[in-house]
């Protein structure tokens, strides 16, 4: 069917027509010289124009050659990147919440902080949501002399935090609107718009509101909308949203609207509350724990394996895989084999016991060898390694045990796990471990044939959302630790004790750093890991004095006192326990939202363990908050290792990784490090770099001067042949520089 024109809308017809005619033309040249062919075809279509319209502005009807492309239009501030947003300012583009596309707080970041100024509409804000983005709008509003951010949203299903909508609204040069109808709901949108004086602004339209889920996690479908190219589209855009500021449904939000906002956000929450999630323990397998399972059984029946290491992050049910695992293994036995659990902590233990007794689904399977507790048999025995040796159940046959599962299998390196495991000879050994990798570099994986059977780490498990996602927050320590002793691969406890405990203004930044990071600190279930006794006691103190109930751990409190703190950091009669040297294994309190890393960790294993404390997923929490305070460290210290384990993409370049912001995260995480911070970790992981790979060289070099028999001097290196020391700095250097020094490698491979 064919329609006449209207002369109103007939330069968008011919506009489009010619669009899709000219790019078919330009396309359609080829080779070596294309570029150039299409420049010429363009200036000729440029000069027809000029021609016929008379235009005498040249800088408008003329092409640059050769071809040059603008990319950016942006303020210079010294010291700091300049960043822009991943898709290009002058095209449209969809992002759609997967691995394949950049998540979408990491755009609206870049956004701000290109843009003269922001609206927001959304339905509801999140704490979450916002301090993803709350720096860049500081940012924002710090240089403009004007009205700055706009925001509308409303208290629809009680989703909003008012503690969002106040910290918006104080903000200097901008302002908030709320609806507060409980009875009706007309905004659903949610729109990112972001204004630009040079004609390329942008608006991210869609499903996304500002939480953390729909920024980092969710599959939330989004299209950005670029003015350059659609402007009728971005035109009605900020018409509608014009509208709807002007509406009087939207009425200005301050802080004396604050209890209004509350008693709004309440009426929502307690109509929703008959829908309230319920939870119900399934003992089947989850779906990427049968793929383990099945894995286990096919090197056990087909390849003829006996020795298993389960590598699985932390919280992901490595005990409950080896339940599952014996439970099957004992059908095809058609009895209960003769079976050892190994741990070094009663938690784990017990723990331990409860899941087989619940997979096997008797109540009455196993006994607790720990602590002096005598078991009625020693058919099954749940056992601490100090038991093991102290019992001298070594001296029992090889054989006694059919099935000996050794949790917690870093430890192996250690003498008393070596006794247990030259002594025993099972049909089937499992190791257990969320992190093979030891920070001595002894080998744990010896004990299996050199690998692994089955891997979940952490980032997959974030993916899968088997964990909860985290937020991670770098914030700039005061305190110097590069002048202490350096001793056995860590600080001295008692230097980091001098420096850390009685230490007022230190302890008041993290109380500060805290309150100004969670939603409410009277609602935080925390953990906070100390350095010594006495600097937990302290920084329990510290915030119990100053408003936020808190007690403090360690390896010497009781059972009951153990028992008793986790029971009240449930209640939140207290909302946080400083623990040293516990809760780093084997103890499971899923409600746990926030982790304060107030020491340094140099142990990957430990660091990774402390952070799974807060990662288990609850229904009463949407991410794990941590904080972790980053002080000037000795060369010796190294950052790189934890940066790569939370990664979804480690073998990307690190400080490549930190400058941008950390783009390879898992669904829903996000790590942002404060200014200081990130210059420490930057210099720190090129300082490592450079030491790791000039190491690779000097072995390198070394391996290859032994296999041509070149050991003796030359004039430019001179070579010892045990240990192949470099005596030519020059030629070291040389030989350093052949290779970028932060390119991740996967082996000793170099091209010289």
């Amino acid at each position: 069917m064919l329609a006449p024109v209207d002369s109103e809308e007939a330069h968008t017809a011919l506009a489009q027509f010619l669009e899709r005619l000219i790019a078919g033309s330009l396309a359609a040249f080829r080779g070596a010289d294309a570029a150039e062919k299409q420049r010429q075809l363009t200036d000729r279509i440029l000069g027809t124009l000029a021609e016929v319209l008379h235009d005498d502005d040249a800088d408008v009807l003329s092409i640059a050659s050769p071809l040059r492309r603008l990319l950016a239009i942006h303020r210079s501030v010294d010291g700091l990147p300049n960043e822009r947003p991943d898709s290009p300012l002058s095209r449209c583009s969809l992002l759609t919440g997967t691995r394949l596309d950049a998540s979408l707080g990491s755009q609206l970041r870049k956004e701000i902080a290109t843009c003269d100024r922001v609206d927001i509409l959304c339905s509801f804000i999140k704490w979450s949501g916002l301090r993803v983005i709350i720096d860049q709008l500081r940012d924002l509003v710090d240089r403009n002399d004007n009205l700055a951010v706009r925001v509308i949203t409303t208290s629809y299903m009680g989703a909003t935090d008012p503690k969002a909508v106040a910290v918006l609204s104080e903000l200097p040069r901008t302002e908030v609107r709320v609806s507060y109808d409980t009875k009706r709901t007309r905004l659903h949108a949610k729109a990112y718009l972001f204004h630009r004086k040079t004609g390329f602004s942008s608006a991210y339209v869609g499903s996304a509101n500002l939480s953390n889920a729909a920024l980092s996690e969710g599959l939330e479908w989004t299209t950005k909308i670029s003015q350059y190219e659609l402007p009728y589209l971005w035109d009605k855009v900020t018409g509608t949203f014009e509208t709807y500021w002007q509406d009087d449904e939207f009425q200005s939000f301050d802080v004396q609207s604050l209890p209004r906002l509350r008693q709004a956000i309440g009426t929502e929450r307690r109509a929703g509350t008959d829908n309230e999630l319920a939870i119900n323990f399934d003992l089947r397998p989850f779906p990427f724990q049968e793929e383990i399972l099945d894995i286990i059984a096919a090197e056990r029946n087909v390849q003829n394996k006996h020795r298993h290491l389960i590598v699985a992050a932390t919280g992901t049910g490595k005990t409950m895989i080896a339940a599952f695992d014996y439970a099957r293994f004992a059908r095809e036995s058609g009895h209960k084999p003769r079976l050892l659990f190994i741990a070094h902590r009663k938690e784990i233990l017990s723990q331990a016991m409860v899941a087989f007794r619940c997979v096997l689904r008797d109540q009455n399977f196993g006994d607790l060898l720990v602590d002096g507790n005598q078991p009625e048999q020693h058919e099954h025995l749940f056992c601490s390694i100090q038991s093991y040796n102290s019992r001298n159940l070594q001296m029992e046959s090889a054989e006694q045990f059919e099935y000996v599962v050794v949790d917690e299998f870093h430890h192996a390196a250690a003498p008393s796990y070596q006794s247990l495991l030259e002594h025993v000879n099972p049909k089937v050994l499992l190791g257990l471990t969320a992190t093979p990798e030891r920070s001595d570099q002894l080998d744990v994986l010896s004990w299996f044939g050199g690998r692994a059977s089955a891997e979940i780490r952490l980032p997959d498990a974030i993916s899968r959302r088997l964990l909860c996602p985290f937020q991670y927050f770098g914030i700039s320590d005061a305190v110097d630790l590069d002048g202490l002793t350096w001793q056995r691969g860590g600080y001295r406890i008692d230097d980091l004790d001098r420096l850390y405990t009685g230490n007022d203004i230190r302890a008041k930044l993290v109380f500060e750093k805290v309150t100004e990071t969670v939603l409410d600190s009277q609602d935080v279930r925390g953990l906070g890991f100390c350095c010594s006794v006495a600097h937990a006691e302290f920084m329990a103190r510290f915030f119990d004095e100053n408003g936020i109930p808190s007690i403090a751990l360690s390896s010497g409190s009781t059972s009951e006192e153990r028992n008793s703190a986790q029971q009240r950091l449930r209640e939140r009669s207290v909302n946080f326990i400083f623990v040293v040297d516990l809760y780093n294994e084997g103890i499971d309190i899923p409600e746990v939202d926030t982790v304060l890393f107030l020491r340094p960790t140099e142990s990957l294993t430990v660091f990774l363990q402390q952070l799974g404390r807060g990662l288990r997923l609850h229904p009463e929490k949407e991410c794990l908050t941590v904080l972790d305070f980053i002080g000037a460290q000795r060369k010796e210290f190294r950052f790189a290792s934890r940066f790569r384990a939370l990664s979804d993409k480690p073998t990307a370049k690190l400080d490549q990784e930190i400058e941008n912001g950390f783009p390879h995260l898992p669904s829903g995480c996000v790590i942002k490090l404060e200014r200081v911070a990130q210059q420490r970790v930057l210099e720190n992981v090129r300082e490592s770099n450079r030491h790791l790979h000039r190491r690779r060289v000097v072995s390198y070099w070394g391996s290859v001067a032994v296999g041509l028999g070149r050991m003796g001097a030359t004039r430019s290196t001179r070579c010892n042949a045990r240990s192949f020391r470099w005596e030519s700095v020059e030629c070291a250097n040389w030989a350093t520089q052949r290779f970028n020094p932060l390119e991740p490698s996967g082996g000793d491979e170099f091209n010289a």
